[in-house]
Parts: C-alpha cells; sequence; structure tokens
C-alpha cells in the first residue's frame, strides 16, 4: 500500500509563497512589465523581480510559520491574499495603512455594495481550495528545536538571495524604487502586511496625545444682523469634471445653474479617503500637517462654533463623520427609523432635510451651522445612489463589477448620481429661501475625494495622494449665499474663486462665515475674504 507524502513546513511554505506570487499578483506584475521597454536586460531585472517576490515571501511566512501555526498561517495568507487580489485586478486599489484604517471601520452596508459574485470566485481558487489542500496534506512535525533550525535554514538563504539579486540589479531596483515607487504598493500581500503593521502601530502602541483645544480666545463679532442659517453638505466621491458647472459637456447640473450658486472650480481635497479627507475639511491642520491621530486629540471648527453658542448639528446619510462630530449633536438618517425618504434600495440624502424646520423654530436663539453628510455617488454601485426617476443617461452599469461595464455604462451610472445631488443642493437651496428674510441664509457644498472611473485601469479611490490620479483629488465645491447676504460683494470673488483651493481654506472660511475673531482664523485662507466688507 503506498505511503502519502509527508511535506516539511519549508516546503509548503515555498508552495504558497510561489502560488501567491503567481497568480495573486497579476496586477503587480503586469504594471511592473508593462513599465520597461522590452529589452533582454528589462527581461532579466523582471525575472529577478518575481523572485525578488517569491524570496520576500518565503522569508515573511518563514518568521510567522513554526510548528502547529504552519497550516493557519498560510491559510490566512491565501485568504488574504485572495481578498487583496481582487481588489487590485478588478478596481486597481492598493491597501496602503489608510485602507486599512477604512476596512476596519467600514460597516455592513458598505460590504454589500462591494460583495461580488467574482469575488467569491477569487476566495475559492485562490482562497479556499489550495487551503483545502493544505489542509489534507500530511505535514511533518520534527520538534520545536528541528523547527526553529528548518527556518533557519529557510530565512536565512532566502535573506541572501534577496542581497545577491538586489546588488547584482542595483542601477535597476535604485531606478524601480525611486521612479516606479507605487509598483511596489502592489506587490500582494507584502505591502499590505507592512500597511497592517504600520495601522496596528498607530492604534495600539502609540503614545497617547493629549488632547488639545484650538480658538480658546474665539469671540462671535456681535454686530445688528440677521441670525445666520448655514447648511454645509459634505459631498461623498464626487469629482469636479463630471460637474457641469466645471464645463462638463453634459448638463449634471441643470438645477444648480438655475440658482446661480457661486462655483469654485479649482478645489482640491485633502486625501483620497473619507477617513482622512472629511476630518481634514474641518480640521485648523492643512494637509501637509494632517494626521488622523492629530486630528483625532484636537478640536476642530465645528467644536470652536459650538462653544460660541451657534446651534452646531451633524446630520450623515454615509458612514460617520469620522470623529469630527464626536462633541456635538449628531443624527444617523441611514435607515427609515429616522430617514423618511427610503426606497427598496436605501435611504436618499433629501431625507435629510426632514424635521430641520423644527430644529431651526425650537431654537429661539443662536446662528445655526447645519452638517449634512450625503451618500452622494459612493462607489461602486452607482445605479443605486439615485432613485429611478434620474436615471437620465442610459445605459448604465448595473453591477458593482465595474470591469465588467463600459466606460459609458459607468460614467452613466455616475451622473445620474450627480444629477440627483444636483436636485438635493437645490432642495437645500428651496429650504433655505423660505428663510431669507429672517436669516442671512448659506448653503455650502464640498466633497470629500473624488473617483476614478476607470481611467488607466483604475476605479474608485483612496490611490496615495503622491501619484492618485487628480479625478480622486479634484473635487467640485460650490456656495449660495441668501438674499440678505448684504455686506458681502460678491463681484470680488471673481478674482479670487478660480484661484487653486483646498480643504486647507475650509477652517478659515467658515470661521469667517460667522464672524469669528480669533488667533487661529487665517484670512489668507479664507475663501471669501475678498468679498468680505466685515474685518474679523
Amino acid at each position: 500500500m503506498l505511503q502519502k507524502r509527508t511535506f516539511s513546513s519549508s516546503q509548503l511554505i515555498i508552495l504558497v509563497s510561489l502560488f501567491i506570487a503567481v497568480f495573486a499578483n497579476m496586477t503587480f506584475l503586469s504594471k511592473a512589465f508593462h513599465s520597461y521597454p522590452h529589452t533582454l536586460q528589462n527581461a532579466l531585472f523582471l525575472g529577478s523581480l518575481f523572485i525578488f517576490l517569491v524570496l520576500a515571501l518565503v522569508l515573511i511566512l518563514s518568521l510567522l510559520c513554526h510548528y502547529r501555526l504552519v497550516k493557519p498561517v498560510l491559510i490566512v495568507f491565501l485568504f488574504t491574499s485572495a481578498g487583496i487580489a481582487y481588489f487590485m485586478d478588478q478596481y486597481g486599489t492598493i491597501i496602503d495603512s489608510g485602507v486599512v484604517a477604512s476596512l476596519m471601520k467600514t460597516d455592513t452596508r458598505e460590504v454589500r455594495d462591494l460583495f461580488s459574485f467574482k469575488m467569491l470566485a477569487y476566495q475559492f481558487f485562490l482562497g479556499l481550495l489550495p487551503a483545502l489542500f493544505l489542509y489534507k496534506i500530511q505535514l511533518d512535525y520534527p520538534g520545536h528545536i528541528k523547527e526553529t533550525f528548518s527556518r533557519l535554514k529557510l530565512a536565512i538563504p532566502a535573506l541572501g538571495l534577496l542581497a545577491l539579486i538586489f546588488f547584482s540589479f542595483w542601477s535597476h531596483y535604485a531606478s524601480f524604487f525611486r521612479v516606479h515607487k507605487h509598483i511596489t504598493s502592489y506587490a500582494n500581500p507584502v505591502f499590505s502586511i507592512y500597511s497592517l503593521s504600520k495601522q496596528g502601530y498607530k492604534t495600539f502602541m502609540a503614545r497617547p496625545m493629549k488632547f488639545t483645544k484650538i480658538g480658546e480666545d474665539a469671540v462671535q463679532i456681535k454686530r445688528q444682523r440677521p441670525r445666520k442659517l448655514v447648511i454645509m453638505v459634505v459631498g461623498e466621491t464626487a469629482r469636479a469634471d463630471h460637474f457641469s458647472l466645471n464645463g462638463y459637456a453634459r448638463e449634471t447640473n441643470p438645477l444648480l445653474r438655475q440658482n446661480k450658486v457661486v462655483n469654485f472650480p479649482n478645489m482640491w481635497s485633502c486625501g483620497t479617503l473619507t477617513i482622512d479627507s472629511v476630518p481634514c475639511m474641518f480640521s485648523k491642520l492643512t494637509r501637509s500637517q494632517f494626521s488622523r491621530r492629530k486630528a483625532k486629540n484636537q478640536e476642530n471648527v465645528l467644536d470652536v462654533l459650538h462653544r460660541l453658542g451657534v446651534n452646531v448639528l451633524w446630520r450623515d446619510n454615509n458612514s460617520s463623520s469620522k470623529g469630527v462630530a464626536d462633541r456635538i449633536p449628531q443624527e444617523d438618517f441611514l435607515t427609515s427609523k429616522t430617514n423618511p425618504v427610503c426606497d427598496d434600495v436605501e435611504c436618499r440624502d433629501v431625507g435629510m432635510l426632514s424635521g430641520l424646520e423644527s430644529y431651526i423654530t425650537e431654537r429661539p436663539d443662536g446662528d445655526f451651522m447645519i452638517v449634512l453628510h450625503q451618500m452622494g455617488n459612493h462607489g461602486p454601485a452607482y445605479y443605486k445612489r439615485y432613485p429611478k426617476e434620474f436615471e437620465k443617461f442610459k445605459p448604465v452599469c448595473k453591477t458593482n463589477e465595474l470591469s465588467a461595464c463600459t466606460s459609458a455604462e459607468i460614467s452613466n451610472a455616475y451622473d445620474n448620481a450627480v444629477l440627483y445631488t444636483d436636485f438635493f443642493l437645490a432642495q437645500i437651496i428651496d429650504f433655505l429661501k423660505k428663510y431669507n428674510e429672517k436669516y442671512e441664509t448659506t448653503m455650502m457644498y464640498v466633497s470629500d475625494h473624488g473617483e476614478s472611473l476607470g481611467e488607466n485601469g483604475a476605479y474608485l479611490h483612496g490611490l496615495p495622494y503622491i501619484f492618485a490620479p487628480d479625478a480622486q483629488k479634484h473635487v467640485p465645491t460650490m456656495i449660495w449665499f441668501g438674499a440678505r447676504h448684504a455686506p458681502l460683494k460678491l463681484e470680488k470673488l471673481e478674482s479670487t474663486r478660480k484661484q487653486k483651493l483646498s480643504h486647507d481654506n475650509l477652517f478659515s472660511t467658515l470661521l469667517g462665515m460667522f464672524e469669528v475673531k480669533t488667533k487661529d482664523y487665517d484670512p489668507k485662507l479664507d475663501m471669501l475674504n475678498a468679498a468680505n466688507a466685515k474685518v474679523l
């Protein structure tokens, strides 16, 4: 009778490393291959790059796999690599520390939007089948001491070969890590392990930061004027070049055009992920200074306004305020319990206007700063982001597997969602018009970040800012002013509104809107300073 073959743990580590390098690194290998001219020298370098990846995986697994942990660790790696491969191959996503942080806070609705049968196929063929193979084979367990020496006999040669390959192709690797550094971010799951450890350190190991108050010297200038009623809409995944106000050929902003909003066509986001951009929008920190940890441990502009007696309210039809509204009243509009405008697909952004009239009436004193965090164009299921009557551009992509649709179908679905945002913002303006006689009314809209729709094989958002395309960073921004904004000289905005602006400008702009005097206010960053006759 034939005996079952017994595998050593070192053999399994090498087999799994080869499997992941070949089948779960299609995006990494493809991008590297297409980045170099097809010469013999480059072919040798690219061959060495593949071996480099295999050896890196062998080294990592050698450090993590020991004795009874060998199979569990390898199985976890297979399933993790399969999931990462799916997002890289389908959407061009890079799993960096920002994405890891976002995934840690992802809710079930977002997971549902990302689920697809192709994702299951990746998990089945790249995860489950090889995991079953690992589970069933007989593994030799020689004992702890011999196992340790076995790992060293695998890890040390792997490290030596890595060094040999690197120095043999020194000029190529130096150029690769300098010129094509972004491609290394697709090394699966090597870069993701680095990102996870980086985020884990920030979350669990970093020393606690002291919470900092800002604007403690702030005072609101008192004048004989109407009370202010400001509604700020935090947009989601809207890119500036798909707004007709910015020159897009399709009419995606018909109602906003009728309402003569002041458009800011050259606005740039602080990040490419909601978890970065939303806190940064309200923070005193500029993009160059910003970190999620710093923002979490520092007050923002809403805290300053709230402390001054402004009635501040955050309403959310998205994932959350990402910490911005932790110290102010906030309300969730994701379910029919609070949102009266829900259909079979989801609860709509316009439902966030429900009950605002009562909220205003019940507060006879103080200005109002109301923030509405919309669902907007959240992908990849753009076709879910608008009611059926807004499906103007056809045919549309009706799946979250964007690579299965044509670019026209994706754009059609995305533009229909922009059209619904146009309607939502017009509804806010109509709501504010009812208060024009009594209040100084303002509607402000700024998107958190943009979105890739398949250009150069990239979908969605979240690419590292340094090499993310403009589509993920250039965001639409506009302000509507009610009839009682007498002090504003809007004609002066023409000289400033087309200048390059960013989320860095919002902190001081909001303070300026409410006439708040503080050392933390920077008139150079106030978008409306040129049009404002008042001196803070």
